[in-house]
């Protein structure tokens, strides 16, 4: 038994100490040893629609700038001002050919050169003109970017490992390439990080927890199979990342059902797709996808909409988030309408599901007031299985090997299951791949 982690093969159990929690030195070590050693997501390139379009953003405690410059090359700097510090960038969005700190006038290019600095004669040829700082890497993967404050870190590709084929089952659903919508849900809550990032993932608590959401939709539908939920599967997909990947027969279980001409559009996408990409990815990607990009980046993909969560730690119990919906451009309006309805309805900030989950965190954090009576959390559900679904708990015993091996050095070995079947497993093609004669 490690002090954070008790994994325990033999009979077997698997639990977390509540310190981790509220412990102000755990989440100093969790600055130090995990947020400025990881790749971490500061926004996606639709956001940036025009040259000299920016927005600012807080990541792992710094003040950034996400920007693309005048030739449209995306950059990020730190929203400092070299001189004495100011922020540059006090509005959350905006679009500017230069960025001037209002301290002292020092102005500087999208591009992060100085242009300009007040009595430039009063500091001589020799002085160096500085330009903007910037994170030590920024790289993106199909428009997805992240930074990382570590020079020595691992490519963004390698890094991201298994998480980019989920990553391609969802950005897979437009041919010109998904886009953030117009709007940000941004909102608090007052428990720690981990615990969001823990119920993302979490299938366990949806009927208990959204009862109302349930009811709603059974209403709508006139029938739910809850066997739907047995049709998924925990995976472990290396480095910290984890999925719950559900078949296509779980696609019942989420929101109001379309009206006949959205799905109609939607199948016939469906069809259109799979002549591309193959019917087995196309099945995949009928189905749905809770994925955890280590440590922060939540994607939600449920079919009937697509969240982007970025979860910022404040303090031991006091989280910040930020959600986006991401959609294909070329939907049709109706489509558009409903995806919009029914991601309203369970993420939105009056929805059905966010505000549950807000509470059901918050009261975890005002338990863990026990912590020295109650010290352990338990995560042992599905580890006597050969084969995880996503009521069992897998994908946050990943997700904690990996926050443990970081924080402590203490590596755990992953849990073994059994091979995953074609359902979770068929490849993308292209339309060369299919066309060609087997030999």
């Amino acid at each position: 038994m490690s002090t954070y982690v008790n994994d325990d093969r033999e009979t077997p159990r698997f639990q977390v100490n509540r310190a981790a929690m509220v412990d102000p030195e755990v989440f100093a070590l969790e600055r130090d040893k995990i947020f400025n050693h990881t790749w971490l997501y500061i926004g996606h390139e639709t956001e940036l629609k025009k040259k000299n379009d920016y927005k600012t953003r807080s990541v792992a405690g710094r003040p950034l700038i996400f920007a693309r410059d005048a030739k449209g090359e995306v950059k990020v700097w730190i929203n400092s001002c070299p001189h004495r510090g100011a922020m540059l960038c006090r509005e959350d969005k905006g679009n500017a050919r230069f960025l001037t700190c209002f301290y002292h006038g020092w102005s500087f290019s999208t591009a992060g050169e100085m242009v300009s600095m007040p009595g430039d004669e009063s500091y001589g040829e020799n002085f160096e003109r500085p330009g903007l700082a910037a994170p030590a890497m920024v790289d993106s993967y199909r428009g997805f970017v992240f930074i990382s404050f570590d020079p020595d870190i691992v490519d963004l590709s390698t890094y991201l490992a298994g998480a980019k084929e989920y990553l391609d089952l969802v950005c897979d659903q437009s041919e010109v390439g998904m886009e953030v919508l117009e709007g940000t849900h941004e909102y608090s809550v007052k428990a720690n990080w981990k615990l969001l990032v823990e119920n993302s993932i979490d299938g366990y608590h949806a009927v208990s927890t959204h009862q109302r959401y349930f009811e709603m939709v059974l209403a709508a539908r006139g029938k739910l199979d809850p066997k739907a939920l047995g049709d998924s599967r925990g995976i472990d997909l290396g480095n910290g990342h984890a999925v719950v990947a559900g078949a296509p027969a779980t696609e019942g279980l989420f929101g109001r059902p379309l009206s006949e001409a959205g799905a109609a559009e939607r199948e016939a996408r469906f069809e259109h797709f799979a002549e591309i990409y193959g019917p087995g990815w196309v099945d995949r990607m009928k189905g749905n996808r809770n994925l955890i990009i280590f440590p922060n980046l939540v994607i939600v993909d449920l079919v009937m909409g697509v969240v982007v969560r970025k979860i910022d730690p404040i303090t031991p119990d006091y989280m910040e988030v930020t959600a986006w919906e991401l959609a294909p451009p070329e939907e049709g309006d109706e489509l558009r309408k409903q995806r919009l309805d029914n991601f309203l309805t369970f993420w939105g900030p009056g929805g059905l599901a966010s505000p549950d989950d807000v509470e059901a965190l918050e009261t975890c954090q005002v338990g863990f007031g026990s912590s020295r009576e109650l010290v352990w959390s338990d995560m042992s559900r599905g580890m006597n299985k050969s084969v995880c679904n996503t009521t069992d708990e897998l994908q946050m015993r990943t997700w904690w090997r990996r926050w443990n091996e970081l924080v402590t050095g203490e590596q755990l070995p992953s849990e073994p299951k059994s091979p995953l079947d074609a359902t979770f497993t068929a490849p993308r093609q292209d339309r060369a791949s299919m066309a060609s004669p087997t030999s």
